[in-house]
């Protein structure tokens, strides 16, 4: 079964583009549109990894973290913060439950090697489909 990456993230060209980047890696990807909806599938959707943005409509990705972190479903998912506003907050990040931050400029080099840190190789989607036939 191929590992699950939770996108946070309101902006749907960005949201759209990470999760083909995703899933052309072998892996399952889910969006969520804001904090709240982010916390919910957190808990629902058992993710191996959360991509989280900051600027977020209702519940900021700050407040979102905290709250996964909270929760015992959450405690142990790496959240991995990908946003523009990351450079000046990553103290503030890493305290809140955060494992890495990452600017969106510097997402696209690091991201191959950040999505294997946090969850190792991949099952290819195509092999999970074939298998179920």
């Amino acid at each position: 079964m191929a590992k699950k990456v939770l996108i946070v993230e309101d902006t749907e060209d960005i949201a759209e583009a990470l999760k083909i980047l995703i899933e052309m890696q072998g892996y399952d990807a889910v969006v969520a549109r804001d904090g709240f909806e982010g916390c919910r599938m957190a808990l629902e959707e058992s993710p191996d990894l959360i991509l989280m943005d900051l600027a977020l409509p209702g519940m900021d990705g700050l407040e979102a973290t905290r709250e996964i972190r909270a929760t015992p479903e959450g405690s142990g998912t790496p959240i991995v913060v990908v946003s523009s506003y990351a450079a000046g907050a990553r103290e503030q990040l890493l305290e809140a439950g955060c494992n890495e931050v990452l600017t969106k400029s510097s997402f696209i080099s690091s991201f191959g090697p950040t999505l294997t840190r946090y969850l190792g190789g991949a099952v290819p989607s195509d092999a999970v489909a074939s298998s179920k036939n």
